[in-house]
């Protein structure tokens, strides 16, 4: 076991005077993290699993800080974007013990995709057993960016991935292409019946939506049990959508960015295309959004109906006030830090949850300072 780094950090951060003009504070559960990527909590006091880019998997416990590497997780494709992505508890994970991965999956040709599979960790919580791929992204077109790779469980038995075009931007368009698209699968990782594109000749049955770039955080709105996801845009244009059956969310036909050169990209008509989905939300000027999260915890009444968005270039995250589906920004925390921001959760303490993405990267926990 490593010896937990312990500290508390306050900070009077960059949140409007109306949201806690006090700042927030912060407590520092845990560094030497390299690049951690996302983290689950376990029941009870059991802590939470967090993954690290390379291709680890480790239990963190309170008091006990961060345990050995776990043993089984999947062989993944570290290079670039690309490695142990997203971890999730079964929604019966308190009898079935499945914990699921994400992670970059290399082929024969050297060019990889995002893979999704679950195994059994094991009662002392040192090994994940009989892991199993159940999807693969296909085909395998990445040389080392756009991955996507969350994942969520929507409460009525289904699995929502959202997957990167690869860095190919076309493909997102195209359904015979797991490119560029949000699917959903059965908690088995099978293909429901009633999935959009399920009789669509020529069209993958999997898809649930298409038109995305690069999904980089998903979550349940828990007031209208809606799928949200947030989007790396290109040169502007980070986007929030509420992905819906069978609907094209534009990229890259419709897009508020431009390519990195300053030039328009080529595929574009415009910002809103007809037949597109417009987002509910858009940056002009994109802070490279990460994990986010709803807050509907009764622990701090002030950040009811807020929405936190990590955002790894602008190193803060971003508090957004959510009406239905009417978003607006309210602040930023966390920015004091200048450390880059892959995942945001809100723990079942009510407190939120933090982890910074760098070679000597953090778990943090944040609360209101009032």
């Amino acid at each position: 076991m490593s010896r937990i780094a312990l500290g508390i950090l306050v900070s009077s951060l960059l949140l409007s005077p109306a949201l806690f003009a006090a700042g927030v504070n912060v407590e520092v559960l845990q560094r030497k993290l390299d690049h951690p990527w996302s983290l689950a909590f376990l029941p009870g006091n059991e802590g939470m699993l967090i993954t690290l880019r390379g291709g680890q998997l480790h239990r963190w416990q309170p008091e006990k800080g961060l345990s050995d590497p776990i043993v089984g997780v999947p062989r993944v494709w570290a290079n670039g974007q690309g490695g142990l992505l997203d971890v999730a508890l079964a929604p019966d994970f308190s009898q079935s013990r499945r914990v699921w991965l994400s992670y970059a999956e290399v082929g024969d040709d050297g060019k990889a995709g995002t893979a999704v599979g679950y195994g059994r960790l094991s009662d002392d919580m040192s090994r994940l057993d009989a892991f199993q791929t159940v999807f693969r992204q296909i085909p395998k077109l990445s040389t080392g960016n756009h991955f996507g790779g969350r994942l969520v469980f929507d409460g009525k038995g289904y699995l929502y991935i959202g997957l990167g075009e690869n860095n190919q931007r076309p493909t997102a368009q195209q359904l015979d292409k797991l490119q560029g698209k949000v699917v959903r699968l059965t908690d088995l990782g099978k293909v429901p019946a009633d999935n959009p594109f399920v009789n669509q000749q020529g069209a993958r049955p999997e898809i649930w939506a298409y038109g995305i770039r690069n999904p980089q955080g998903m979550a349940m709105d828990p007031w209208s049990g809606a799928l949200w996801l947030n989007e790396h845009g290109p040169k502007g244009g980070d986007e929030i959508n509420i992905p819906q059956a069978g609907k094209n969310y534009g990229w890259p036909l419709a897009t508020y960015g431009v390519n990195y050169s300053g030039l328009p990209i080529p595929e574009a008509k415009g910002e809103k295309v007809p037949g597109t989905e417009p987002p509910i939300f858009y940056w002009q000027h994109s802070p490279a959004v990460s994990g986010m999260a709803f807050y509907d915890s009764g622990k701090f009444p002030q950040w009811q109906h807020k929405l936190f968005v990590g955002a790894l270039k602008d190193e803060a995250v971003i508090v957004l006030n959510v009406n239905g589906n009417q978003v607006t920004e309210a602040g930023r925390i966390l920015g004091d830090r200048q450390q880059r921001i892959r995942d945001v959760r809100v723990g079942p303490d009510g407190y939120l949850y933090v982890l910074t993405d760098e070679s000597d990267g953090e778990l943090l926990r944040v609360s209101p300072a009032n």
